[in-house]
């Protein structure tokens, strides 16, 4: 049977919950003082608006699409991301395979839906997290200088690709629920990353790129790859 169809409900992100409710409070008090010290309202005004556009933009970030797939998932790998390719070459991998991959590289900008989706269905075999920098994520060496989270998973067929989870210029913290040993499937979250990213994809030499540098990608829809 072939999966569910695609789903296009939009719900918050348990990630952004505790700040979501800190930021209105807060928020609502300094709109409290502004209309209540002030007899001129020209300032709560402003403050009003200039508060409406904050929230807006931080509930805009942990918004958290409920997608499905929805087609056959065998040597398929998805976008773990939204965002914009903006690596796509062979590299030395040295934290973990030490030999060549292809590494394809997702940009997230403040805009972007910032949860990460499993790329593959497979088996978690490995997952570590590197305190690093802080540089802009779009720069090279922020794959292997930044703070970070690689997660190892193994195909049914026994090919091992990577995903890792990049902090940027304005993340500050990752979160990554993949564990060792547990079955992960396409549709299901990975990760999320807070305020600005990137996730790289490590895939085996030979794998059937099926994305372009500078194409936007839609997390857990977008095909970036066939695997052999």
């Amino acid at each position: 049977m072939g999966r569910l169809k695609k789903l296009k409900k939009i719900r918050i992100h348990r990630e952004g919950t505790h700040i979501l409710v800190g930021a209105l409070i807060l928020l609502i008090a300094v709109n409290a003082f502004f209309f209540y010290v002030f007899e001129c309202k020209i300032p709560f005004y402003l403050v009003v608006a200039t508060s409406a556009i904050v929230y807006g933009l931080v509930l805009n970030f942990f918004r958290c699409p409920i997608r499905l797939f929805g087609e056959e998932t065998e040597k398929i790998v998805v976008a773990p991301a939204d965002g914009r390719i903006v690596v796509i070459e062979e590299v030395e991998e040295h934290e973990y395979f030490h030999d060549k991959r292809i590494m394809v590289s997702i940009f997230m900008s403040i805009l972007n839906v910032h949860a990460n989706w499993y790329p593959v269905d497979g088996t978690v075999k490995h997952v570590s997290h590197q305190n690093g920098k802080f540089m802009k994520a779009w720069l090279p060496k922020a794959s292997t200088e930044n703070e970070r989270s690689t997660v190892i998973i193994e195909t049914p067929e026994g090919v091992e690709i990577m995903a890792r989870q990049i902090a940027g210029a304005m993340a500050r913290r990752i979160v990554t629920y993949a564990e060792p040993g547990e079955e992960c499937y396409i549709d299901e979250h990975m990760g999320f990353i807070k305020f600005g990213s990137r996730v790289d994809v490590y895939l085996p030499l030979g794998t059937e790129i099926c994305v372009r540098m500078g194409q936007l990608t839609i997390g857990n829809q977008t095909v970036i790859a066939k695997l052999k």
